[in-house]
């Protein structure tokens, strides 16, 4: 497979195809972003669950599992958009007092900061802004 210029698309994409698809389970290509997006994804309640399988894969960085999560009722995807923002074409950063709220707070907005990966939510309590990566709600 060819290197990709955005991983992070690559992954989102996965995630929402996966779910048009209706898996219960994905595999994506791991790298420490990936994990760390991964792990915010399952913190804030939109993946069931997750494993870092690092022997997977010829001497890469292994592959994340992440087991879908859909509403019991209507069998609906939890995660209902999933937005790439900055784009490796067009950075967006933002400052604190300038992060976004994604539908009035109730999605969440990863933010690369200098202290690593969080919420935009994290970040505004921690009083630091970064390059918004991504929207999920």
């Amino acid at each position: 497979m060819a290197a990709l210029t955005d991983p992070i698309a690559d992954y989102l994409t996965r995630i929402r195809n996966a779910q048009q698809a209706g898996h219960k389970i994905v595999e994506i290509p791991a790298s420490s972003v990936k994990k760390r997006i991964t792990e915010i994804l399952y913190n804030q309640g939109y993946i069931l669950k997750y494993k870092f399988d690092d022997e997977a894969g010829k001497g890469g960085q292994g592959v994340i599992k992440i087991a879908l999560k859909y509403d019991p009722a209507t069998r609906q995807p939890i995660i209902r958009r999933l937005v790439r923002v900055s784009k490796p074409g067009l950075r967006k950063y933002s400052s604190a007092d300038n992060l976004p709220r994604v539908i009035n707070g109730l999605g969440i907005a990863i933010v690369s900061t200098s202290q690593g990966l969080m919420t935009d939510k994290e970040a505004r309590a921690r009083h630091i802004g970064g390059e918004v990566l991504c929207y999920v709600y």
